[in-house]
């Protein structure tokens, strides 16, 4: 019978700092010190980044694989993965801002990983430190769409889209 793996990890920025060896504890199923070593060695697994700051990482280089269609060369430009992976949010208007006197806009390609029927998507978006829910639709589905919210501040989104639902969060400037 297989039991289900626990990772465990503790407070603080203290997790992706590596431990002197003295402080490291063995891993699971490694020999106690002074044991004869396994010929089989410890692989180490590298710990998944801290989100930091707004959340979501803007990414400026190239929009993964599976969003390039309808791109020619060069596809880098702001974009934002969701949590889950199944939805990019390319910023043609980065970086967001709720004033915009250039006249420009807040112009966000939302492109879906996975094909999916017909529907709109509906954006709930909740700024930090807030309960205020503002909603947006972008008729159809993922696709072009200008998204204004109303402050400035990092909002996080919760993406819902023909079956699928994932989040992500974008900073608005002044």
């Amino acid at each position: 019978m297989l039991l289900p793996a626990v990772v465990v990890v503790s407070g603080g920025c203290t997790a992706n700092r590596p431990q002197p060896p003295s402080q490291t504890a063995p891993a699971l199923g490694a020999p106690s010190p002074g044991a004869p070593s396994l010929s089989t060695p410890t692989q180490t697994v590298p710990a998944t980044p801290a989100r930091s700051g707004c959340g979501s990482p803007v990414d400026t280089g190239p929009l993964p694989e599976w969003a390039r269609a309808g791109f020619t060369g060069d596809s880098s430009m702001p974009h934002v993965l969701s949590d889950h992976g199944t939805i990019v949010a390319a910023m043609f208007g980065h970086p967001l801002a709720v004033t915009r006197p250039d006249g420009s806009s807040n112009k966000i390609l939302w492109v879906a990983k996975d094909p999916t029927p017909p529907g709109d998507l509906q954006i709930d978006a909740t700024r930090t430190g807030t309960q205020d829910v503002v909603r947006r639709t972008v008729p159809g589905g993922p696709g072009p769409s200008i998204i204004d919210l109303p402050q400035p501040g990092c909002w996080r989104l919760t993406l819902t889209w023909p079956a699928h639902t994932d989040t992500l969060d974008l900073t608005y400037q002044p």
